[in-house]
Order: C-alpha cells, then structure tokens, then sequence
C-alpha cells in the first residue's frame, strides 16, 4: 500500500480533500450533497492495490441503497458504476467479510424482527385451564386449591371462576357438582367474596355467548346462580342488583329471573338445589354437621385423638373444618371434663395440618359471635371461652392475632363487624320481605339473627329503603312496624328508630327528593297505628337540633295526625293495607264474624284474623265484634273472642281501646236501632276492665263522661 495509514490512495485523499472544501464554500441550499463529487471525476479510478481501472459507463443502472430499495442511479453519474459514488454509497457488489481483520459487526445490515409479548391474562388462563382439567379427572380439592394459589395472580380469580363454570357446564352433572363443590371449598380461603362476585358477573356477562354453543345455557347458569347463594358464596342481594345493571332483553336477566323465580322460590329450595345433580361429591350441610357431631361424641369417648383426626379427614370438607373446632369447643365448655380432650384434639390437628390456621380462626370467631346465645344454655360460655383462647395461643395452633391484649380493640372491632355484617343481612331481609310480603317469615329471619340491639337501625334501613320505591313497599313497611311492635319493638326501639331517620333526614333528602314529607307519613302512620303514642312526637322532637329538618317533619307529622279525618286518611296515604282497599278489609272481618257466629270456632275465628295480616287495623275487629254483640245478642261468643284473641296477643291493648272508643264515640247512632245499646256498652266496659283489654285512660275518659253527663 502507498500509506498504512488506511485504504485511500494519494489520488482519493486530494479528491476527498477537494469535496470537503466544497462542501464548507458550498451550502446544501446551492449545490446538493449527492453531486459533490461528480465534478471532480473525470479521470478513471484505481482500485487501492492499483489494479485495474474501469471506465465510466453512461448505461442505466440500478443500485441498492441502505433502505433497501432499489434505485436508478444518478443522471450525472454519481454512484454509477465505475465511480466511487457518494462518501456514505456502497457498491451494488460490496459484501461484508467476517473474516477481514477489520471487520467491524455494526456494519452488518439489520432487519427489525416482532418478538411476541406475553399477556399476563393469557398466561392465567392457560395455567387454570390446566387446574380444571386436572381436578375434573382427579376430584381433589385440596390439589386444586394448593395450584391455585401456587399460581399466584389472585386479581384474575374473576377469570378462573368464569372458566370453571362455563368448562362444566358443557359436561355431566358429575362436572357441574364438582364445580360448585369447588367453588364452595375455595370461598374465602383462597378466593374472597368481591371475586366470586365478580367472576359470576363475567359469566351473567357472557350468557348470550353460551347459549350459542349450549342451548340450556340459562338454565344450567341459573342453577350455578342459586347453589352459589344455597352454599352462602353468594347474597341473595347480588340478584336484584343483577337484575338492575343487565339489559332486560339478554340472556343474563333470564338466568337471574330463573334462579330467583324457579329455584330460590321454591318451598324446600336449599335440598333441591343441592341435589339437583345427583350431589355425587358432597352431602348436604345437615348431613356433615351430623357426621360431625357423631366423631366428636366418639372422641369423648374413646379419648382417642389420631382415630379421630381419621375420621375429620376422610370427611373431606377441610373448607368446612371451622364447623369442626365451633363444636368441639362448645363440646368442652359444656363439660369441664371435656375441655382438656377438646384441646388435645384441637392441637393435634392443627400440628398433623388437617385444620388450617385460617379455619381454626374461623371457628373461634364463629362461636365467639354466638357466645350471648350460648350464655342461655352454658352461663359460664363467656368466662371459659375466655380461659380457652389464651391457652390455644400458648399452645400454637391459634394466631395470636385472633386475640388482644388489652380487650378493648378486639371488642370494638367485633362489635364494628357484628353491625356490619348485620346491616348486609337485614338489607336482604328486607328485600326478600318486599318481594312476598310474608311477615312472619322476615320476623323468624329477624329472631335468628339474635341481635335486638339493633332494632333502631333495622327500622331506620327499613323506612330508608322503601322510601325509594314505590306506594307499595311503603305501605308494607308501615305493615310490618305494627307487627314488629307486637312482636319483637319496644316503643323505645321504634322512637331511637325514627330519631336516627330525622337525624340524618337532610342526607335522604339529597338522595329522595320528597323524603321530608314522607318521613312525615310514617311518623304519622305509626301513632294512628298505634305504634307510637301522640306524646311520643314530642319526646322525638327534643331529641332533636333544633330549626332542623328533622325537627320540621316532626312538626309536619302531628299537624296530619289532628286534621280532619286523620285516621282514615293517613291508612289510605299508601293504597292501604297490602294493597287492599280499606272498605275490601272491613268487609272481610265482617265474614270472619258472620262464619264466626255460625260456628262459633273461636280458634278458626282467631286464625283468620291474624290471616287478614292487618293488626293496625283490628280496632275494626273490636268494634264490629261488640256491634254484633248488641245487634244479635251474642254477648257470650263476643267476650269468648275477645278474650281469646287478648290472650293470644293477637289483638293488643292499644287496638282493643281503640275498638271500644270508637264504639263510645258512636253510641248515639248505634242507640238509634239499639235502644239498649248504652246498658250493653256499659256491661262490656266492665268486662274490659276486669280482665284489662283496655288502657287505664280510657276509662279514666269514661268517668270524667259520665260526671259531665
């Protein structure tokens, strides 16, 4: 080479030197770059080595640039062949030699090539799809929900509920049994209630899809709908808001339609639900508890804790072992020998990992929450609980975060989820009593939850709730306050009630445009129901802020309550009734009567009134009993019913007054066509007063009349 300082000649560099000094006297905007050099070739290049030379061609050609197109080469020559084109051109036949000791990598061409992302989503879906598949060949639960959670990507439960659902349904019962078993099994532990929820919104979601490829589609996931709230992974609440947020016309309404009408309303609902495909993988809850019951009987008997710890696991219910400690528990405060049996056992299985920490929590919590109800049958249940919760903690085998130390944060907090849990359960009470106006079934439902400290608030959601509907529902809620006052409130329970409505009466108005007039009407309503007494308003007004909304309702109420015709009028504000007329309700106590006086039947008699399902109006049942009384001289079957029907608490003191007042007030009338109405009356009044159907100011009102007189 001439140099070894690169690969130019002598020749190259002049001409590089050349075009670089045109380049700076030459700007782009005179002269353009890819003729720089053309000007100053006109005489034939030598290879490096000084080969030989090639001549300039005035042919066409075609030359590759580094775009990778294919391109004319210039009109005045430039990257033509022959020349050493402009300083970035390759030659059309230049190749890179790895070999070259020179060879340089970033010279070789290159080439953007997609690489595929993974979707989180997508990966889940294959790892459940497998889980499925394996726990449909295997049934194990436990496997099942060992994977699940070795998985991870709790957020995408939604997607593997969705998938174990939709992946049965296509398949046998057997499939569909072993989905809702599983379903069952993973609630809570592994999968918390916002993503069952969630997961069954996919599928109400999906349901037009489905039905493409399974025609009983909306059967199927209507039986799936119900089983999830037969087995409590479900609140019956999640299908009217369902019903709310689907379109009417898809088939996610019908499937919410169907369970709720063909499955949750039939008598003996939860047995067929559960059986309904064949419950090849699991026995009912009754079943369990008493299989339960029986192994913990034999273990107190036997002492024999391993043969025990068998029999718990061959049950094959470890979702369902917090059920196990809640007995075994009870079964040692029941009997102090029992106690040191029951820990042993309880120790034992959670050191073999057959009841789970979670599960062990779970049970203590569940009696813990039913300790005042147990106090009625084991008076020291408290005091032992107590004792016994310390020494689990000591032992290991319950978390220490189950108890507190200074007492006072655990008792809130329970005190807190007690409310709770209370307010999410009354709402579906409440909902559920909307939907069939059984008043005796929402007072059961109300007797089971054991928690009459919070009556106030159950008649504060009751009231808050109907009115955002329709006449209907308010005159059921008004119904079922008279009942509840005769059965379960205390007139101190209803006034804290209506209180905290008239506390929080400017929140409901921002909500319920016209809450301040109807709050107006139940507080109304209840006194002429007898619910509260008139005085009972201003008791609530001074517990109110003065110049307050809920003070002005108040004043609302008592000017309804003393305008004309207020009883008539405040029973007829809603339709009346459960929807019958007040004239439809009169006339049927006249036929229960009349069918009475025939038979004289006073327990069928009595059956019919409460059937009438209207005790705020059994003032009416009063007064057209002692009318008959006088009219037919039926004095004796008239005082039979009467007394039957005070005695039984069917008809309460306040609406047997009630009765016998508006027979006062309308004496001179009835004297009319009753000569010796006034002698009858007075004969009854004695009668009322021997055996206390009437309150003690009536007849106070009886002898300050007759004074008068």
């Amino acid at each position: 080479m001439a140099s070894n300082e690169g690969f130019l000649t002598d020749e190259q560099r002049e001409m590089m030197k050349v075009a670089t000094e045109i380049a700076v006297n030459h700007p782009p905007s005179q002269k353009p770059h890819s003729s720089l050099l053309s000007e100053h070739m006109h005489k034939p290049s030598a290879t490096a080595g000084g080969g030989k030379a090639y001549g300039g061609s005035n042919a066409v050609k075609h030359r590759r640039s580094h775009a990778g197109k294919s391109v004319r080469a210039k009109k005045d020559g430039c990257g033509g062949k022959g020349t050493w084109g402009k300083l970035i051109d390759i030659d059309a036949d230049y190749h890179i030699d790895r070999n070259d000791p020179n060879y340089d990598s970033g010279e070789e061409p290159f080439e953007l090539v997609g690489a595929t992302v993974s979707d989180p989503l997508d990966d889940y879906k294959k790892a459940v799809a497998s889980i499925i598949d394996e726990y449909f060949s295997t049934g194990d639960v436990d496997v099942a929900a060992a994977d699940l959670i070795e998985l991870g990507s709790s957020e995408y439960h939604p997607y593997f509920i969705k998938r174990l659902v939709s992946v049965s349904m296509d398949r046998h019962d057997k499939e569909k049994e072993m989905a809702s078993v599983l379903l069952s099994s993973l609630y809570t532990d592994v999968i918390n209630p916002n993503h069952i929820r969630d997961g069954f919104v996919l599928l109400l979601e999906s349901a037009d899809d489905f039905v493409v490829d399974i025609p009983d589609a909306v059967n199927v996931l209507a039986l799936f709908l119900a089983r999830a709230v037969v087995d409590d992974i479900l609140p019956p609440a999640f299908l009217p808001r369902a019903s709310k947020a689907l379109p009417v016309s898809s088939k996610g309404y019908q499937v919410v339609q169907t369970a709720e009408k063909s499955y949750l309303s039939a008598a003996h609902h939860a047995e067929l639900v559960e059986r309904r495909w064949g419950g090849m993988t699991r026995t009912s809850v009754e079943e369990v508890k008493k299989k339960i019951a029986d192994i913990l009987k034999e273990y107190m008997e036997t002492g024999d804790a391993y043969e025990a710890c068998r029999c718990i696991r061959e049950l094959g219910v470890s979702f369902f072992h917090h059920e196990v400690v809640k007995r075994a528990l009870i079964s040692g405060m029941e009997s102090d020998a029992a106690e040191p049996l029951v820990l042993i056992l309880l120790k034992e299985a959670a050191s073999e990992n057959l009841i789970s920490s979670s599960q062990m929590v779970k049970g203590f919590s569940r009696l813990r929450e039913s300790l005042d109800d147990l106090a009625l049958d084991i008076p020291s249940a408290k005091t032992k609980f107590d004792l016994i919760v310390p020494k689990a903690i000591s032992g290991g085998w319950l978390d220490a975060s189950f108890s507190d130390p200074s007492g006072e944060s655990g008792r809130q907090e329970m005190e807190d989820e007690k409310l709770k849990r209370f307010k999410e359960e009354v709402v579906t009470i409440i909902h559920e009593y909307f939907n069939s106006d059984d008043i005796p079934e929402l007072i059961r439902s109300l007797e089971d939850l054991g928690a009459a400290e919070y009556n106030p608030i159950f008649l504060k959601k009751l009231v808050t709730l109907a009115l955002d509907r329709k006449n209907r529902e308010k005159e059921m809620a008004s119904v079922l306050l008279s009942s509840l006052h005769i059965e379960m409130f205390t007139t101190e329970d209803v006034a804290d009630g209506f209180v905290m409505l008239l506390e929080s009466a400017e929140d409901t108005a921002l909500d319920i445009l016209d809450a301040s007039n109807e709050l107006a009407l139940f507080l109304a309503r209840a006194v002429i129901d007898d619910v509260l007494a008139p005085y009972s308003l201003e008791e609530i007004s001074s517990r109110l802020v003065p110049n307050s909304s809920g003070t002005e309702t108040v004043k609302m109420a008592r000017s309804l309550i003393f305008a004309r015709h207020a009883g008539e009028r405040l029973l007829r504000c809603w339709g009346g009734g459960t929807g019958w007329a007040v004239e439809d309700a009169k006339d049927k106590i006249l036929n229960l009567l009349e069918e009475y006086e025939s038979s004289g039947l006073v327990s069928e008699a009595c059956k019919c009134i409460r059937e009438l399902g209207m005790p705020f109006f059994n003032h009416e049942v009063v007064k057209k009993a002692l009318v008959m009384a006088m009219e037919k001289k039926k004095d004796k079957i008239v005082v039979e019913l009467l007394q039957e029907s005070f005695g039984e608490g069917l008809i309460t003191i306040n609406q047997m007054t009630k009765g016998f007042t508006r027979v006062k007030d309308g004496l001179e009338d009835l004297a009319l066509d009753i000569p010796n109405a006034k002698e009858k009356f007075s004969e009854y009044v004695e009668h009322a007063k021997k055996n206390g159907w009437v309150s003690s100011s009536f007849l106070t009102s009886l002898t300050e009349d007759a004074k008068l007189g």
